[in-house]
């Protein structure tokens, strides 16, 4: 397969179309730094820091891209030099750290306790279990801090996560299908000691641009605890931690144009897909990352649409070039080799022959890849095929929807609500992009949703007046929520009236939902109504959203009703900690249970048998995949209640032939036996 424009372009366009197009990607990337400015004063409060980073936080979302999370934890000073630096800091207030890199290799340093040990906190800290003392110095060993963040991550209840591992400094973890890598660090400003050289080759290069550069310097570096792979002293690696350049990174990928994004996200594609399909991991998409950034450092490729596969092939080229020399220089810490002591003997012989098979393919390689292969192979068999894509109102509103809908601004605390709300306030202030501004609208609904359900379980009150005020409130602030949100926020208002007994408030509110999500030009999940761009196209952001998203309901332990009481026991059991539910399964359950409560035999019936409707018959559009086995659940439920035990039977033994995503096998368990045992007793009666 020679190079040719035209399959460049086919290339460039098929990968917009897998990785993103510049539109996304940059929405991408603007919610998720609203969301950690949204989040920073709550993560202060509690003495930490929380820092996304990895290919989610770059823009990408490939079926590989992990969640990489940072926990910088809180109070500690890392300082580069004891003499100029130790007396800025408060001693009684800060933990001061020196880095030691005197014996230790490019790249890795040692952190000395220079703060008496008598001066610190009395609050139990992780880092108070991970002291070693050494040569009359008080370090903080990585390895130590490695174990105890694990066993303290994997002693709390978390969401659903699943095979807790420890990957280098990482706790890794699986929520569903998404792999999770958190890491402990402590963070330092003091960085510019060890990027000397970094800089001095930047200048040269005039790449980075300047701007970029100062950024990276005035962010600094974390260090995170894992040692080298060289052991030069006698304790050997155990109290070495790797200076970490991810915020930099993060900066460095911004800078790209979208035909390098895409070049990049193509050299990873072809590592998972092919390099390190069904053998051992030896290359990691890290040493992709650093391959695109010493290209465009080097400045002799052309980075252009209809040359992106030029542009692979250099960089192939440059992947080969360092495997056969056994040097792959560190892009901030150049004498750090990366592939030291782990790329050797047969190892390395054995991927450098894989390397050259593939080279000796040419960039045909590609082909070896089943997602490059269903975008070249229509252009390969006709040499007039050109692949179009244009991005309209409604595909950049579907990027955003899955975006902002990722989002979770989830409270600990009844404060912490309070604190993101002053935040948004001060960030409304701000100069900010349309999507942002949307993530504020998103978060200000959601937080009043949490504050108010949290007020309702845990205030209590004395006397009827402030019984009477509170319920106000809480209803002023879910219709405020309802007006802010998507268009599903409203059925949290119905969720409320129905817990304290209102139900016919209770169907007025899911009438009115069930009106505003019936028009034909709703938004939801994956599903697009066809009239969507001609009917609220011409609307604000801010319109369409109110207007037209339909969201996923989240039931958190505060926000449910008693009907799921036992679902919601269980799934606390398993660490999931919330329920999804689709809006229009929870509007036909709502109206199924209020018109029972009120005695309206008929309508209840109807209800119901919308609902079993709706299961049968959607294929996808109302009812997504993940929704489904609470959805049946929750028929079971109504049946049961109305006095259809059989019927109640049969949808909980389809709740469990679907996909498990909630894990409440048990409450089906345990609601059939309550159902058999009704039975058995009518049967006797």
């Amino acid at each position: 397969m020679d190079h040719v424009p035209r399959l460049s372009e086919v290339l460039y366009v098929g990968l917009c179309r897998k990785i993103g197009t510049p539109t996304e990607v940059a929405i991408r990337r603007d919610l998720l730094d609203m969301e950690e400015m949204i989040m920073k004063p709550v993560y202060n409060q509690r003495g930490i820091s929380i820092m996304e980073s990895g290919s989610y936080r770059e823009g990408f979302r490939l079926r590989s891209s992990d969640v990489d999370k940072m926990f910088c934890l809180g109070k500690y000073k890392l300082i580069s030099d004891s003499i100029s630096n130790f007396w800025i800091y408060n001693n009684s207030k800060h933990h001061v750290i020196l880095m030691e890199d005197s014996d230790t290799p490019p790249g890795f340093v040692r952190l000395r306790l220079l703060t008496p040990m008598h001066a610190q906190s009395t609050k139990p800290s992780i880092v108070n279990l991970c002291y070693a003392f050494i040569n009359g110095g008080i370090y903080i060993s990585s390895s130590l801090m490695r174990k105890v963040s694990f066993d303290k991550f994997t002693s709390k209840e978390r969401y659903g996560n699943t095979n807790n591992t420890i990957h280098g400094p990482c706790t890794n973890y699986f929520f569903k299908s998404i792999e999770i890598d958190n890491a402990p660090c402590f963070a330092t400003n003091c960085c510019s000691k060890f990027l000397r050289s970094f800089v001095e080759r930047c200048q040269r290069h005039v790449w980075p641009p300047i701007y970029v550069l100062e950024i990276i310097l005035r962010k600094g570096c974390h260090c995170v605890p894992i040692g080298s792979t060289c052991k030069l002293v006698s304790n050997s690696n155990e109290l070495e931690w790797r200076l970490s350049f991810s915020q930099a990174e993060q900066q460095l990928v911004c800078t790209m144009n979208h035909t390098q994004f895409l070049c990049y996200g193509l050299l990873k594609i072809f590592l998972k897909e092919v390099i390190n399909y069904r053998q051992k991991t030896i290359l990691c998409s890290y040493f992709m990352k650093t391959t695109m950034f010493w290209m465009m450092q080097l400045g002799n490729v052309s980075w252009h649409p209809n040359n992106l596969l030029n542009c692979f092939w250099k960089c192939y080229k440059f992947l080969i070039h360092v495997v056969y020399r056994g040097v792959f220089p560190n892009f901030f810490i150049s004498n750090n080799n990366m592939i030291v002591n782990k790329l050797e003997g047969e190892t390395r012989e054995s991927l450098l022959q894989q390397l050259y098979q593939y080279y000796r393919m040419g960039v045909s390689c590609l082909l070896l890849s089943p997602t490059l292969r269903s975008i070249l192979e229509p252009a390969l068999d006709n040499q007039f095929f050109v692949l179009s894509f244009s991005e309209n109102i409604t595909y950049k509103d579907k990027c955003g929807w899955k975006e902002i809908f990722r989002l979770a601004f989830q409270s600990e605390e009844l404060s912490d609500c309070y604190h993101y709300l002053i935040q948004i306030d001060k960030l409304s202030q701000l100069s900010i992009t349309p999507y942002q501004f949307l993530t504020l609208q998103h978060c200000t609904s959601q937080n009043l949703v949490d504050l108010a359900f949290r007020m309702a379980n845990s205030t209590l009150c004395s006397t009827h007046k402030n019984v009477y005020i509170l319920d106000r409130m809480i209803c002023n602030m879910l219709k405020f929520a309802a007006k802010l949100g998507p268009v599903s926020h409203l059925l949290y208002l119905a969720l409320y009236y129905h817990k304290t007994g209102r139900y016919d408030k209770t169907l007025h509110i899911t009438y009115l939902a069930r009106q505003r999500m019936s028009h034909d030009f709703i938004m939801y999940a994956t599903f697009v109504k066809q009239r969507y761009n001609e009917a609220v196209g011409n609307l604000s952001l801010s319109r369409r959203m109110r207007t037209a998203w339909v969201n996923h309901m989240y039931l958190f332990n505060d926000i449910s009703c008693i009907e799921l009481s036992l679902e919601r026991s269980v799934i606390q059991q398993n660490g999931l900690g919330f329920l999804i539910l689709s809006p229009f399964v929870l509007v036909d359950m709502l109206s199924v249970l209020s018109h029972y409560r009120l005695g309206n035999r008929f309508q209840c019936l109807q209800s119901l048998s919308d609902l079993q409707t709706l299961l049968l018959h959607d294929d996808g559009t109302y009812n997504p995949l993940l929704n489904r086995d609470i959805s049946w659940q929750i028929l079971g439920i109504c049946q049961h209640v109305v006095g259809d035990l059989h019927g109640a039977l049969e949808s909980f033994e389809e709740s469990l032939r679907q996909e498990p995503f909630h894990g409440i096998q048990e409450a089906t368990d345990i609601r059939k036996r309550w159902v058999k045992g009704q039975l058995h007793r009518n049967l006797q009666t």
